[in-house]
């Protein structure tokens, strides 16, 4: 399914959730941002989802024209199916710097045009990724699930999309909508967050550096997507969460 986040004077940023069939895998969602002739897949998924996504995209963008494919982080349901696109499309990979040795462990060494020229490496605070007159910013969440881990952000549409931060677990066709209530949708994401964050000194530090953003809304990878009133009140309780390291104690390395 595709839901319209924003779209004004050639500038869209499109969403696709509940791809992912029944059980198979973690529900996930994908993001396309187009600006004029430039067009960005944003954590485009593994294998599981290479064939719906294709599907999906279609009314918006052919593959073969895709400019980039930004990757939060390194885990397969974010980069499994880097193959594919590498193959099929012309797109350039962008991610850590700390994964760019072993995103290729994914790639057959068989495959032509899948060298280093196919990857722009991120350095630890981030950069701009062009799209012809506009930009896309990523933006630095080490530690944040993973030890080398972006958000990207589009200050066009001004809409971060965050990766794992603010991930909820939702059932599957449930609709994507955003969240009204965060009181009442917290405990979807807070046994995620208190496990996959690695301790309330990098959520403390990321929600001050989006508060300086200020975004109008967070799409995270996993759920639904945050704006307003439900979005500052997940930055208050991602600021005073006790997470990962925090809660570790003796016990658990018996």
């Amino acid at each position: 399914m595709a839901t319209l986040l924003y779209e004004r004077d050639g500038h869209r940023c499109v969403a696709f959730n509940d791809l992912v069939r029944g059980d198979d895998g973690i529900q996930a969602n994908q993001f396309l941002v187009q600006h004029g002739a430039h067009s960005a897949l944003i954590d485009p998924g593994g294998a599981l989802l290479y064939n719906p996504l294709i599907l999906a995209m279609g009314p918006y963008v052919k593959p073969t024209d895709l400019t980039w494919l930004l990757c939060s982080h390194q885990d397969p349901d974010i980069i499994g199916s880097v193959d594919k696109w590498l193959l099929y499309t012309k797109a350039t990979v962008v991610c850590s710097r700390l994964w760019g040795r072993f995103v290729p462990h994914l790639v057959p060494g068989y495959m032509k045009n899948a060298g280093s020229e196919r990857y722009h490496l991120l350095p630890d605070e981030g950069g701009r990724i062009p799209m012809g007159d506009a930009y896309l910013r990523a933006m630095p969440a080490h530690f944040m699930h993973s030890v080398g881990n972006f958000g990207f952000f589009d200050p066009v549409s001004r809409i971060l999309f965050s990766g794992d931060v603010g991930s909820s677990l939702i059932p599957s066709r449930a609709p994507y909508v955003f969240v009204e209530d965060f009181a009442a949708h917290v405990d979807a994401m807070a046994g995620f967050h208190r496990r996959y964050m690695a301790s309330n000194r990098v959520t403390r530090l990321w929600a001050r550096m989006v508060r300086q953003l200020a975004p109008e809304m967070i799409v995270p990878q996993h759920g639904l997507p945050l704006r307003g009133r439900a979005m500052e009140d997940f930055l208050d309780w991602l600021e005073r969460l006790e997470c990962g390291v925090d809660l570790l104690t003796a016990a658990d390395y018996a």
